[in-house]
């Protein structure tokens, strides 16, 4: 079903499902949000790093990845096409990024206050940045 998705998407875009592509989507998928660094890391002997960068530039660019900010860096995850719509928790001082737990109450917060503002969401995108259970320790 994800390649599916996936092939559908590149065919929209003007491009096709080519192995390096494969490998870089499968390298990304049922993973958290990763740096480049570790995405360029994990391809190694598969891919090379150019393509894995002008892979995930065409990916982000379809709309297949999105890139998180977190201060000066980012990591890059797949959109909610392939791992379902969810929000991010950063950790300050570590820069670990946790899923946050799925709230229906929170989706509808969200969809109510957009509402009365007159405002009709496409999307959105919640991050919560704090310490996590090991930094608040320390």
């Amino acid at each position: 079903m994800h390649y599916d998705t996936l092939k559908s998407i590149l065919k929209a875009g003007g491009a096709s499902l080519t192995q390096p592509r494969k490998i870089i989507f499968d390298l990304m998928l049922n993973q958290g949000p990763q740096s480049m660094q570790v995405l360029v890391r994990r391809a190694k002997d598969k891919v090379d790093r150019a393509t894995v960068y002008r892979t995930i530039e065409l990916f982000e660019r379809l709309g297949i990845v999105r890139r998180l900010n977190i201060g000066w860096k980012y990591k890059i995850e797949l959109t909610d096409a392939f791992s379902g719509h969810h929000h991010h928790m950063y950790c300050t001082n570590c820069g670990r990024v946790f899923d946050l737990p799925d709230n229906p109450m929170l989706e509808t917060m969200i969809d109510t206050v957009a509402a009365k503002s007159g405002f009709s969401p496409r999307g959105h995108q919640l991050e919560v940045y704090g310490l996590c259970a090991n930094c608040s320790k320390a």
